[in-house]
């Protein structure tokens, strides 16, 4: 979008929308434009193949919305992982179907960069130089609070103080499932203590008692209400989670192939191993167990 189009939209306000100018008052002043700044939004798209190829606004706008709906995935699970530190879990219920439900959005959105045909994607490919997905910080932020935790990826973000000390927060901190689990555990279910009184830095190891605690919950479900939902939510954003590192790996395969993904990222052999991760291994064993 040119400038002048997005300083239009800035400077304008829509009736019909209800962050325009006729609401109870309290946003005097403030019109839609402003209210999102728009203008720094739409101009944040600069391609830099020269002549701009026309595709690689699409790959941008793609990557940027990833991110932000990424901020909206951190920002609610920091919620919901709060609320399990209280020992409250209905919270979370309606916060984490609110995250299965923007992962599954993010998804989607594969289907539209995925109209981006190999030959295409070559014609702007090297003006990415080292950049890659693969040193997106939020992306690391969401796995780590899930749980799939690596020391080694800090050293990635060593150069924006921030986001590394956001990174190093929540490579010590428990993650979600770690949270429940430390949850249960106060609801004086059996979860074993080297599961929870340990160094949180490394990756949940799969547990057999782990397994038996949850077998129990859902065959006394009415007993366990809302842990019984929880693990059911937590199964949600596993599975949805899992479902988006699919589709990203069928995009890169359609788009690139076997080659080397950018910055030097290894591609498809990596993204296959990883969409057989599991992050809550006893929310799925339990399911062979009833």
């Amino acid at each position: 979008m040119s400038q002048s189009h997005a300083n239009d939209n800035e400077g304008s306000s829509s009736s019909g929308c209800p962050l325009g100018h006729g609401g109870d008052g309290t946003g005097e002043g403030v019109n839609y434009g402003s209210y999102l700044h728009l203008n720094s939004l739409l101009n944040a798209q600069h391609p830099l193949s020269e002549p701009a190829h026309h595709d690689e606004m699409l790959f941008i706008i793609q990557h940027q919305t990833t991110e932000l709906w990424f901020k909206l995935v951190i920002h609610e699970m920091r919620l919901a992982m709060e609320a399990i530190r209280r020992d409250e879990l209905q919270p979370c219920f309606k916060v984490l179907a609110r995250v299965k439900q923007i992962q599954t959005t993010v998804a989607q959105q594969w289907s539209v960069l995925a109209t981006l045909t190999p030959s295409e994607y070559l014609e702007f490919r090297g003006v990415f130089g080292s950049a890659s997905g693969f040193q997106s910080y939020q992306y690391r932020l969401v796995e780590f609070m899930l749980g799939n935790k690596n020391a080694g990826m800090l050293r990635l973000h060593e150069m924006n103080a921030e986001a590394h000390a956001d990174l190093q927060a929540a490579l010590i901190s428990p993650s979600i499932y770690e949270e429940f689990l430390l949850y249960l555990s106060r609801r004086g279910l059996p979860i074993p203590s080297d599961a929870i009184d340990r160094d949180f830095s490394k990756p949940h190891q799969q547990d057999p008692r782990i397994t038996q605690v949850f077998k129990t919950i859902y065959t006394n479900r009415h007993d366990h209400w809302d842990a019984y939902q929880m693990c059911e939510c937590l199964v949600d954003v596993e599975e949805a989670f899992s479902i988006w590192r699919f589709r990203h790996l069928k995009v890169v395969q359609r788009i690139i192939g076997f080659k080397q993904g950018t910055g030097g990222t290894p591609g498809v052999p990596f993204l296959k191993k990883i969409v057989d991760q599991t992050m809550f291994p006893e929310l799925w064993d339990v399911r062979t167990e009833l």
